[in-house]
């Protein structure tokens, strides 16, 4: 009993003698604490524009001209991939790089598939999407947008010497066979306007798509303006169907052709930071900037 009362005693000595020793070094701890507080301070400040450690990693599929694309070398400001040799450009790398210059960010480019895009942002792997996005109803209740940044209306692109060449509205294009890229709303929303279409297999992605048209898999495609400019650009045998000013066209509301930055839900800081930058910019100087992406994309990525 002794023995057990004596362990006891020197028990709560130690205690006693480790309370006040913490009660000693918090001062320190705190000093400690400030002084690293001023050392970090611009990180700080990056996590009050939702962008904890300064840089801002967005994902894109960079396979995806004009917006994005992967080029061997950092020709034309073209900035690197995360974990790869190669680089990525296009006018969402270019749009990415201003919104950093803006707020005192670097900026890290993690390429990912088209459909890893949305859950990615939604549990953090990546600070934002920058991708050509629609901002779709369906997006929005997943994950939060910043933009437009881009206006980009919904075209159908065929070869110059098919017989849908002269289509004047979606009615012509009835009986073609068609495709466009899985997941987009020029798949799931536009081709099912046109009646009497032979909609063929998604294309998993937008050079897929293109190479369906080229190679004679498909009629026409459908997608949006500037993807369908880097197309023609990339390939002089293929021609864009607009048919914008014509009551036979799409019906398309301004989510389907309004181009955003996706955030995580909640991510206030993040989109505001972002917006700021893009609200100082006018439709005409993001076509310029558009006019630049695609004189500049690789043909191959066409």
């Amino acid at each position: 009993m002794k023995r057990m009362l004596s362990l006891l005693m020197a028990l709560a000595m130690m205690l006693s003698l480790a309370a006040c020793g913490g009660g000693d070094t918090a001062p320190e701890d705190d000093a400690a604490g400030e002084t690293a507080g001023a050392e970090t301070q611009e990180p700080a400040e990056g996590g009050a524009s939702g962008v904890e450690d300064g840089v801002l990693t967005i994902a894109m599929e960079c396979a995806y001209a004009p917006y994005n694309w992967t080029q061997s070398d950092d020709s034309n400001g073209a900035v690197p991939i995360k974990d790869s040799t190669e680089y990525a450009n296009g006018y969402d790398v270019m749009m990415a790089k201003k919104i950093c210059e803006a707020n005192g960010w670097e900026l890290e480019v993690v390429r990912t598939d088209w459909d890893s895009l949305v859950p990615g942002v939604q549990s953090g792997v990546y600070d934002a999407v920058i991708a050509g996005q629609s901002m779709t109803a369906d997006r929005m209740e997943q994950v939060d947008f910043a933009g437009p940044y881009y206006y980009a209306s919904i075209v159908c692109v065929t070869k110059a010497d098919s017989p849908y060449a002269s289509a004047q509205g979606i009615s012509d294009l009835s009986g073609g066979t068609c495709t466009a890229q899985i997941a987009t709303i020029w798949y799931d929303s536009m081709l099912p306007q046109i009646e009497g279409a032979q909609i063929q297999t998604a294309a998993e992605t937008a050079p897929a798509m293109l190479m369906a048209l080229e190679t004679g898999t498909v009629d026409f495609i459908c997608t949006d303006m500037p993807t369908a400019m880097g197309a023609v650009a990339a390939y002089p045998d293929m021609v864009i169907l607009d048919f914008t000013d014509s009551d036979d066209n799409f019906v398309a509301d301004e989510g389907d052709i309004n181009i955003g930055v996706s955030v995580m839900k909640g991510n206030t800081a993040l989109k505001d930071a972002i917006d700021s930058v893009l609200s100082s910019m006018t439709v005409d100087d993001f076509n310029a900037m558009m006019d630049e992406a695609i004189a500049i994309q690789p043909l191959s990525e066409g």
